[in-house]
Parts: structure tokens; sequence; C-alpha cells
């Protein structure tokens, strides 16, 4: 397989900032408080989680044996509600001003990478490219969350593909984290891309399928969404496993959302 395009990954993400940030533009100081689909987040808190964890990523890059160290020392583990929490004295501006400088020194710093290096994370470490493409899924997540709670249409863009594939990679990960054993059953995806592609993952000849609109299994995949109000035809006794603990990103295991929710 080719190496991945840093420039490439950094020009999405560029592009899937550019989109929140004109959600955001604008925006009144009694805006930022409104509350999101994130129980106890307000606008706020999904810009301030972005721009902290942006910080960290260019830590991990620059200075990974600093990094480490910042993981070593930390009480308790990586606890998002308290993150939030030590920001909540910020102002609006000034939390604009913070998500668009870290944004951008995560994009200056990762864009020149070479994309098989490994640096230290919250939990294994990665490969830049991955910690690039988990940036676009996270950006695009919470975006979802802020669109949600101020009623802003988004269009999906190809974009989704990197969030897709996180979704995908994630299967063993969304296992084990809600202590299961990881089958060994494969499983064939099958997705509808916003320009009416397909794109797939998995053995073809796979028992255990997921098929439907790349935006639903995303919405999915990032618990923006419950199964029940996706179009996603699922087939076989692991794939509807799986779709029911899906989790594309790190942590504890997600609540998810409850049904009822429409796009």
């Amino acid at each position: 397989m080719p190496a991945p395009d840093m420039s490439a990954l950094a020009d999405d993400l560029a592009a899937e900032t550019a989109e929140l940030r004109a959600v955001l533009a604008g925006l009144s100081d009694d805006a930022w408080e409104t509350p999101t689909p994130a129980v106890g987040w307000a606008v706020r808190d999904q810009v301030s989680h972005l721009a902290h964890f942006d910080d960290a990523a260019v830590r991990s890059a620059t200075d990974p044996e600093g990094f480490r160290a910042e993981l070593a020392a930390a009480e308790g583990g990586v606890d998002p509600d308290r993150i939030a929490a030590g920001y909540r004295d910020r102002c609006p501006a000034d939390l604009l001003a913070w998500f668009d400088a870290a944004r951008g020194a995560l994009i200056r710093t990762f864009r020149g990478l070479d994309p098989t290096l490994r640096v230290p994370w919250f939990g294994p470490p990665m490969t830049v490219a991955s910690a690039l493409t988990a940036r676009i899924m996270e950006t695009w997540a919470h975006g979802q969350d802020v669109a949600d709670a101020l009623g802003a249409a988004r269009e999906p863009t190809a974009r989704l593909r990197h969030v897709a594939h996180i979704g995908v990679r994630a299967l063993p990960f969304s296992f084990a984290l809600h202590g299961r054993a990881v089958p060994d059953a494969p499983v064939r995806v099958e997705l509808v891309a916003p320009d009416g592609a397909m794109w797939t993952w998995g053995d073809a000849d796979a028992a255990d399928r997921v098929s439907g609109p790349a935006l639903d299994f995303c919405l999915l995949v990032t618990q923006r969404r419950h199964r029940a109000d996706t179009a996603l035809a699922v087939h076989g006794p692991v794939a509807a496993e799986w779709l029911g603990i899906a989790q594309a990103y790190a942590g504890a295991a997600g609540t998810g959302r409850p049904p009822g929710r429409s796009r």
C-alpha cells in the first residue's frame, strides 16, 4: 500500500475545519452556550475539546518524550468532562481564537511529517497519518454536535471516507472496549458515498455485511445517531452485534444517542 499523502490529509482537515468555522462565525455569546446532544456540553465545550486535543497532538509530534511524561503524570486518565469544565471561564472570542491558532499549528506541523512516523497518544502510539485522520474524524463528529445544536444543515462530502475508514478499522477495538471477544468472522462493509460511488471494506464473500449510506454509517460509528435512525442494512450476527457497540473514537465506551433524532 502506498504511504498516505500528508498534504492531502492536511487539506482535508483544513476543509473540514473551514466548514465548522463557518457555522461558528458570527454566533452570539449566548449561542455559544447552546446545549448540544452531548449531555452537559454546550457549543463552547465542543470547540474547546477540539482545541485542547489539537494542542496535545502538536506536542506529541514535536516533543514525544515530554508528551509521554505528561501521560505518565496524569492522574485518573483523560476525563473529557473535566477538561471541558476547565475552559468554561473563557469567553467565546478567546475560545475561537484558540481554536484557530491550535488548528493552524496542527496543520502546519503535520503537513510535512513522514506519514509512517509513530507518535505517542492517549492509548497505543499511532502513525502521524492516523493521527491526522483521527483529527478529521473528531472535527466532523464534534461539528455534527454543533450543527445539531444550532439547527445547521451540513452537506456530506467525500471526506466522510476518512470517518468510515476509522469506523471499520475500529471493529476489534469496539468489541474489546465492551469486554467481548473479538470475532473471527469477517464483516463486509459497502457504503454509498455522497457522489453515488461505492466504498467497500472487507471480504467480498463474507456472510456478515453492513451496507447503506456512508453518512449513516459515519453517524453511527461516531455515536451521533442511533442505529434505528439510519438506513443501514445489516446481515449476520457479528455485524449486528458490532453496530450495537461500534465506536470510532478512543476512550471509554460511549452511551450513544437515543433513537428518534432526525437529521
